[in-house]
């Protein structure tokens, strides 16, 4: 099946825009969906910033090519018409089962027998999520990262019933998107990246709750010792430490209490400081602007 009209279900958050950004830099037709015009504005104004720093990059030759891909973006607040025209679907609502099963389902009703459904989560079960509609075996997990533009990495996760050549047509799609994949070959919590990630901030953040280091001796550690792009809780403080007690009390669910967070980041969550996204996590952002 040829695919040229990709939906994102979500678009306008920074995940969704960004994935959009990807696609339509590849040359398909995107189809930015939202809730709410407000919102399906907001992804189009991400995407057309994003393209703006593609050409400053060098990623894309110029204003002309980042004027074309933008060209082939729409934003749109009918879910059913937009899952109707697309031959391929990318769900990146809240990472929130009930939510995820509920747009897949909607989704299942309303696009053609043969498209693919694809949901862009860090943890949650593809096979549950797969469940919610009629075509478990067209239903994959593709797992991004944050910013999706840079990262290089897609995520495949099987579901249960996915099928190989649904496993085929999304390493294919992430093909033309220029990502490297890996497969994650069994419906486990977490998946690959999530349990590597998660163990790594946790742990990061029981050494500085204990005094032995401070949050930036120990991501300067990772950065200079492991050649790691980012230290662990910078990544925390980047993907928001509500995101990392989610993910991590999901974790320690079912492989036990060495994914548990410490006190002191509970502490922060409650206090409401999540990270960059409102101005202070393990550090304080509120002087960057």
């Amino acid at each position: 099946m040829a695919i040229e009209r990709v939906a994102v279900v979500g678009g306008g958050g920074v995940m969704g825009s960004g994935i959009a950004q990807v696609v339509a830099q590849a040359g398909l037709t995107v189809t930015v969906v939202e809730a709410d015009d407000a919102a399906a504005e907001r992804g189009l104004r991400r995407i057309e910033r994003g393209l703006g720093r593609a050409v400053k990059a060098k990623v894309l030759d110029g204003p002309e090519a980042a004027a074309e891909a933008l060209g082939r973006v729409s934003a749109s607040t009918d879910l059913a018409a937009a899952g109707a025209e697309a031959d391929h679907v990318i769900e990146t609502v809240v990472e929130e089962v009930d939510v995820k099963c509920d747009v897949l389902g909607r989704l299942d009703e309303v696009c053609r027998d043969e498209v693919v459904l694809a949901s862009n989560t860090s943890q949650i079960s593809i096979s549950r999520l797969a469940a919610a509609t009629g075509r478990p075996d067209r239903v994959i997990g593709s797992h991004w990262f944050n910013p999706p533009p840079v990262m290089g990495l897609i995520e495949v996760v099987r579901g249960v019933e996915t099928s190989d050549e649904t496993l085929g047509i999304a390493l294919g799609l992430a093909e033309r998107y220029g990502k490297e994949t890996i497969v994650c070959r069994k419906d486990a919590q977490g998946f690959v990246t999530s349990r590597l990630i998660a163990i790594l901030m946790v742990e990061a953040a029981r050494i500085v709750e204990e005094g032995i280091a401070d949050p930036e001796e120990v991501n300067r550690a990772c950065v200079l010792a492991f050649n790691h792009a980012m230290g662990p809780l910078d990544t925390a403080d980047l993907s928001g430490l509500d995101i990392l007690e989610r993910v991590a009390d999901g974790l320690a669910e079912h492989y036990g209490d060495r994914f548990l967070v410490p006190q002191s980041v509970r502490a922060l969550v409650n206090a409401g400081h999540l990270g960059r996204k409102t101005g202070r996590g393990f550090r304080d952002y509120s002087e960057a602007g």
